[in-house]
């Protein structure tokens, strides 16, 4: 996802030779960093050990970390931001940011709690791409101590990053959502991968299990933090999808043609409804 920022903002924002302003990078990855500078999509590459350097000089910083990394980046580096910058991070659970904001949170930098809803079920650099974004979703959760300014030229920059919407929403309410959009969709795709008989069931596919199944090619590491820090959300989240698939699956057992039909019709007209939103 850092790759994929960086892609984006050196070919939509600071495309031009005009263009004010430079892109820095920090990874644990070397290799990520090099292949970045060489292509020319980050201007300068830090170490690890050099990020107080780096903040010190930035105006507008995106932490791509997995949660408790972008927290604990957070808490780390509070005093080694430049003042007046505007901060945000991109993480998928935002209880935990929300709970410890006192331990990073400074006056003189805006921190904007935000997530982008966009991605690759691949890793890494050389799959990093700008136009994961475009059409996309960008959830923002403003906190009272954002300054309006800032919260406009971040939706500017969202916006100029390819996103077509951006969504205001609370931390609770977006944890809560996305237990069900994107928690409870991974969940339902692993457990469908890891209910297959063998690896060959495939050859009798026609796109169906193939488009359900695609983000199951998961970042173990990454989900199962995200599926732990949203348990709460997320468990009552799988337990309603219990309740419609056991509707269904007694529909099927009874031979219930006439309940069975009602309750697909009802599906389809609400997934209608939610395509027209």
């Amino acid at each position: 996802m850092g790759g994929s920022f960086a892609l984006a903002l050196r070919s939509k924002i600071l495309c031009a030779k005009t263009a004010r302003g430079h892109i820095f990078a920090i990874d644990k990855n070397a290799e990520n960093l090099q292949e970045a500078a060489d292509q020319k999509i980050i201007d300068k590459a830090y170490s690890l050990k050099d990020a107080p350097e780096m903040l010190s000089g930035c105006d507008f910083v995106f932490i791509c970390l997995y949660p408790k990394t972008a927290l604990e980046f957070l808490i780390t580096h509070k005093d080694h931001f430049k003042s007046g910058a505007v901060v945000t991070d991109i993480s998928g659970v935002k209880t935990d940011f929300i709970k410890n904001i006192n331990l990073f949170l400074r006056p003189d930098v805006d921190f904007i709690c935000a997530h982008p809803m966009a991605g690759s079920e691949k890793e890494g650099m050389q799959h990093a791409k700008a136009k994961i974004f475009e059409g996309r979703n960008y959830i923002v959760m403003p906190l009272e101590s954002n300054k309006r300014e800032n919260l406009d030229l971040f939706k500017r920059i969202v916006f100029a990053l390819g996103f077509s919407r951006i969504t205001e929403s609370t931390p609770g309410e977006h944890d809560k959502k996305i237990a069900f959009t994107s928690q409870l969709c991974h969940v339902i795709a692993s457990a469908l991968v890891d209910s297959a008989e063998d690896t060959h069931i495939t050859n009798f596919g026609g796109g169906s299990f193939e488009d359900l199944t695609r983000i199951a090619m998961i970042n173990a590491p990454l989900w199962s933090e995200l599926f732990l820090q949203n348990k709460k959300e997320l468990l009552s989240q799988i337990e309603k999808f219990e309740t419609a698939l056991n509707k269904i699956k007694t529909g099927i057992e009874n031979s219930d043609q006439k309940s069975l039909r009602g309750a697909l019709q009802n599906v389809r007209e609400k997934r209608i409804a939610m395509s027209n939103n």
